[in-house]
């Protein structure tokens, strides 16, 4: 088999994953399914992959769920921390966006999101594709951070 080339990452060079590496999983229970999507024809890159700007702004979409919740209100993305493409997501994939509060501040909440897609021709089996961590900041309407309500519990 052809070793896949590396690429550059940080003046690093990774390898890439070969698209038959991926190992299949199960689904988490430790966190919450916030967001499922369909990836079409129209979000492709070059290569015939989905465009990774595409996923990020999904798990933006995802990672925003929970802490509009928790902020009860306006909330806006000012890190992503984190942002790992374990796996291409391909048209057709069903990806599921599951998502864990990790931190909540005096303003500002952290949470991990993790991808995974279900292959139109492995239905039932699940390949992680993406996993990031985001910190989003209660805002009020000025636009200007504001203090996260107390928790219940």
């Amino acid at each position: 088999m052809k070793d896949n080339p590396p690429f550059a990452f940080q003046g690093r060079s990774l390898p890439m994953p070969h698209r038959d590496d991926a190992i299949h999983t199960s689904l988490p229970t430790d966190k919450e399914l916030v967001l499922k999507v369909i990836p079409l024809p129209s979000d492709t890159n070059g290569n015939g992959d989905i465009f990774g700007g595409w996923v990020m702004s999904q798990v933006d979409l995802a990672g925003s769920v929970l802490c509009a919740r928790i902020a009860q209100g306006r909330i806006a993305t000012v890190a992503v921390n984190e942002f790992i493409f374990k796996q291409p997501v391909r048209v057709g994939d069903l990806l599921s966006f599951y998502s864990s509060v990790l931190r909540v501040g005096r303003t500002s909440i952290t949470v991990q999101v993790e991808v995974f897609a279900e292959r139109i021709r492995a239905q039932g089996q699940y390949v992680k594709v993406t996993e990031a961590r985001l910190t989003y900041v209660a805002i009020d309407d000025e636009g200007k951070p504001r203090v996260v309500p107390p928790q219940a519990g």
